[in-house]
């Protein structure tokens, strides 16, 4: 029997330091599944975790980020219906004007009380865990 892996990803949580309220960042997904999603993407082989964030960051939104935390690590095997996948999320800052590029069909910038509802994968449950640590300093439950 072939040995199987998860495959690695990262998520990044991008807040526009140079606005009121710091607002995040979404993408519209250009590939299924479609929807709303925090920006990131797999990692390739030879790059690391911190690296990817950057590349997918600036692939997909046109910001140069700075990580700032890690917010924790998400691998459910049902997270993404693709594939079992395990992401690395992080919470990054930028500042400017995000352009949508790469397979992001749209941007958008999110005040914290607009965000979506039909999000990609687990990605609501990775922003309320946000929202906890960002409004209450509260981690993620393990």
């Amino acid at each position: 029997m072939a040995h199987r892996n998860p495959a690695p990803t990262v998520d990044i949580i991008i807040e526009l330091i140079d606005r009121p309220h710091r607002p995040i960042v979404l993408i519209e997904r250009l590939n299924p599944p479609h929807g709303w999603a925090i920006p990131g993407g797999f990692i390739d082989y030879g790059n690391s975790a911190e690296k990817t964030a950057h590349l997918e960051a600036e692939e997909e939104t046109g910001l140069h980020i700075e990580l700032i935390d890690l917010l924790g690590v998400y691998s459910d095997p049902d997270r993404d219906a693709r594939q079992h996948t395990m992401s690395i999320a992080y919470i990054a800052t930028a500042k400017g004007e995000p352009k949508a590029g790469d397979d992001a069909k749209n941007v958008r910038i999110v005040e914290i009380w607009e965000i979506p509802e039909n999000l990609c994968f687990d990605h609501d449950r990775i922003l309320h865990d946000y929202l906890q640590y960002r409004n209450y300093g509260m981690r993620p439950r393990l």
